[in-house]
This record gives C-alpha cells, sequence and structure tokens, in this order.
C-alpha cells in the first residue's frame, strides 16, 4: 500500500516507511492513496467470524501486498487475546466494550497491532527504533504494555502532571525497562506539540530513528478500523441500519470508522461526541475549523483542543464539509450533563460508564431524540470504569469493584521525569537518553 500526505500529495511512502516515520516531512499525515473494498462474499458471511479473522481479512485486504497471509496471521494472533463485545443497554442502543485488552482501554487495539508490525519489519532489517508518544490519558497505558521489552524499540511518553487519573498514571510510571515516563508541567497538547516539533527536528531524526505510536502514525489507525466491523458482525442479524457514537478527543477512533466505511463496511451515521473541547462539533455545525487551548475536564482523555486526526476526517469526504456533515453530528457535553449519563446509565440499566463512554452515550440518545431514526444504535466504551475510580465511585455513590490487575499498580511507586512544555529542554533530554 501506498500513503500520501495530506499536505502535499506528491509525497508518497510505503508502509514501512509511513509506520516509522510517522509524519510526512511537510507536518501532514500519512493516507492511503487508495482504499480497497472489503468483498461482498466477507461481509454475507461476517457474522461467523470471530473477531482474529475480521482482524486478518481486514488486514490482508489494506496491507497483502506488503505482507504475507501467513504472517499476517501471525501478526494478528501475537496482537490479540481479547474481544471486543457488543453488550444491550436499552431497547435499540448496544455499547462496543473496548477495554478487555491488558491496559483495560480501547487503546489496545491499536497499540498492540502497532508494536507487532513494527517488530515485524525491525527482525528483517535489524534495526532499532525510539518511540516518542504524548498521551492524555489512556495512550500511553497501552504504548508502555504494548511494547514493554519488545527488542529493538524504547519507548518515550509524555503525558500532562495532574490531568491523567491515578490509576492511567501507574500504568505508564511503573513499567521502567525500555518505557520511560515524562512528567510535563502542561497540557495533552502541550505534550503533542513537543512530539511534532521532535518529528520534524532533522538534527533529532537524523541521528535517531524516531517513530511515533500515537494516532497520528497510520499504524494505530488500520487496527483500529477491526472494531467497527466486528460490531456490525455481532448486530447484522437485527437488519437495522447502524449508527455509531464516538467518543472523541484526537479523533483517530472516529477516522477508523470512517476508514471501515470507505471499505464497505454498511454505516448509516457517526456522532462525534466530545465534551467541552468541541472544535469539531462546532466545525459540522458552522463549516469552520477553528481549535483553541484545551479545556481540562473529567473525560480528561479527550481533552484535546486541536485534534490531529481532524485532517484524516475530512480527507475521507474529499474535504467537503456539506459531505462530512451528511455522514457525521457532533455533539458536545459539559461535566455535569456527563455524570448526569453515568447516573442514569447505572440507574436504569444496573451499568458503570467511564466518563468518557458516558459522553458517547449521550451523544446517540441525543442525536436518536433529534433524527427519529429507526436504527441500531452503538457507543463506543473507552476504558474500564475503576481507572476512573475516585470519579466514578463519587458519581454513582457507590463503590466500583477494580479488577485485580489494576489493583496491583496502585502499590507500586511510580517513576517519572519532570519536564517544562519547552522544546529546547526536551531535545535535551531526548539527546541525553537516546545516545546512552
Amino acid at each position: 500500500m501506498i500513503f500520501y500526505s495530506t499536505k502535499t500529495a506528491s509525497l508518497k511512502a510505503s508502509l514501512e516507511e509511513a509506520v516509522f516515520r510517522s509524519l510526512p516531512p511537510d507536518n501532514g499525515l500519512y493516507m492511503p492513496e487508495s482504499i480497497p473494498k472489503m468483498s461482498q462474499e466477507f461481509l454475507d458471511i461476517i457474522e461467523n467470524k470471530s473477531f482474529k479473522e475480521i482482524a486478518v481479512e481486514i488486514t490482508n485486504t489494506l496491507l497483502g501486498d506488503d505482507i504475507s497471509r501467513k504472517d499476517i496471521e501471525k501478526l494478528i494472533e501475537d496482537s490479540y487475546n481479547f474481544d471486543a463485545p457488543v453488550l444491550k443497554i436499552t431497547a435499540d442502543d448496544y455499547v462496543l466494550e473496548l477495554f478487555h485488552g491488558p491496559s483495560m482501554a480501547f487503546k489496545d487495539f491499536g497499540a498492540r497491532f502497532m508494536a507487532a508490525l513494527m517488530s515485524y519489519f525491525l527482525v528483517k532489517s535489524k534495526k532499532e527504533i525510539q518511540i516518542l508518544v504524548a498521551t492524555s490519558g489512556d495512550t500511553g497505558g497501552a504504548v508502555a504494555q504494548g511494547f514493554y521489552k519488545v527488542p529493538g524499540i524504547s519507548v518515550t511518553i509524555l503525558y500532562p502532571s495532574g490531568k491523567v487519573s491515578e490509576i492511567q498514571e501507574k500504568q505508564l510510571t511503573t513499567l521502567g525497562h525500555n518505557v520511560t515516563a515524562l512528567e510535563v508541567d502542561g497540557t495533552f497538547d502541550d505534550c503533542q506539540k513537543l512530539v511534532k516539533e521532535a518529528f520534524l527536528d532533522t538534527e533529532l531524526t537524523e541521528k535517531f530513528n524516531l517513530a511515533s505510536a500515537n494516532s497520528i502514525n497510520i499504524a494505530r489507525l488500520i487496527p483500529q478500523s477491526f472494531y467497527f466491523f466486528a460490531a456490525y458482525a455481532q448486530l447484522k442479524k437485527l437488519g437495522k441500519p447502524l449508527v455509531f457514537s464516538v467518543p472523541s478527543g484526537n479523533f483517530g477512533n472516529l477516522s477508523a470508522g470512517l476508514l471501515a466505511y470507505r471499505m464497505g463496511l454498511p454505516v448509516e451515521h457517526f456522532i462525534a461526541s466530545t465534551n467541552l473541547n468541541n472544535s469539531v462539533p462546532r466545525y459540522l455545525e458552522e463549516g469552520t475549523f477553528e481549535p483553541h487551548p484545551s479545556i481540562e475536564t473529567i473525560s480528561n482523555a479527550m481533552d484535546v483542543g486541536n485534534p490531529s486526526n481532524f485532517v484524516r476526517m475530512i480527507r475521507f469526504f474529499g474535504d467537503d464539509w456539506n459531505l462530512v456533515k451528511e455522514k457525521i453530528s457532533g455533539y458536545f457535553f459539559n461535566d455535569e450533563e456527563t455524570q448526569e449519563s453515568m447516573r442514569e446509565v447505572f440507574s436504569n440499566n444496573n451499568y458503570v460508564l467511564c466518563p468518557h463512554t458516558a459522553i458517547a452515550y449521550r451523544g446517540l440518545e441525543e442525536y436518536r431524540k433529534n433524527s427519529g431514526g429507526n436504527f441500531t444504535g452503538v457507543f463506543l466504551s473507552t476504558a474500564h470504569p475503576a481507572k476512573f475510580i475516585d470519579l466514578v465511585e463519587e458519581t454513582l455513590g457507590k463503590p466500583v469493584e477494580i479488577p485485580e490487575r489494576l489493583k496491583l499498580l496502585l502499590s507500586i511507586e511510580k517513576k517519572s521525569i519532570k519536564l517544562k512544555p519547552v522544546y529546547s529542554d526536551f531535545k535535551e533530554l531526548l539527546f541525553s537518553k537516546l545516545s546512552q
């Protein structure tokens, strides 16, 4: 598969180049030059396939020219020992649970696939790489788990100090070995800006093999399309149009859904559900994209004022606002509304939502009320609610069980390096760390 830069279409890259370079030299994002369709035969029998079988077929359709089917099967087998089940919540609404992986967040789907794909190429080339990644919450834990002790790869994770939950922080600061955590005195946008500047710094990139594990990397986006197909496989028997509500921060998750749609997944509509960081819902309403400094909310993993994947999202529609708003609706909610939805679902259905998942649920309900359509609604979960234990228990007024693997983290001392959001300081630290 060939990829092009969203800023300069003539800048092309192979799969291996796009995965390891992460960003094109013009600071655009890599997009597939063409998007193949899944066969009708596959869609006709998809309900009989397992998650892994679905993942193999999608990967083979996209990347079969670069990787043999046998190697793809091994890559998927190495990536996934967990599933993406759909559970019924109300008469026509279902939750797609994406927290059954090792870090108990949806980012596991992308991070583990990416680690396996990079390892595949590194074994062939015998190179070593340095992963740089910014996180607003769950990306860090998923990347830390996915790349932990992977040969030939070291990982540096930047996260905003005091703006992730205790369990999220412990997931990315307690592993050690090839994983280093940088605690940045700033916001997620500050962390993301430092990472982007590093990739555009020729002095750094000429000395070290840098790669990103953020959703700006196309290798994160591709596997996140798997669970949209898997949800369809589980709900196809209902025979109704499908609407997905996606909790959105950096918009990689929604972009993955659009990739699935462009590959032929039958989707009637998408909902971009956000917190007060609402630059995309405002774009969908007004036609103008105006990013702003991120606002701190209780759904911290979505506190992104300038989502990187916005350009990918609209590129799927040829940058045509009219086409985008036909397929995507946007809603945003404040903290009070988020907690109200958490209480509502628990009271009515005895189901516990994390604050991000609650936003997706509320976005779906808002769309259902406004559209009046007869459809099956799917809202995507993001993380196990225990990762936000204090907030969830305070909101519901009841204790929430913490899975044993998360409980163990709380007793381990974190190890992080404090950093100001100043690029010269970050660069100096990288040179010191990566030169060792």
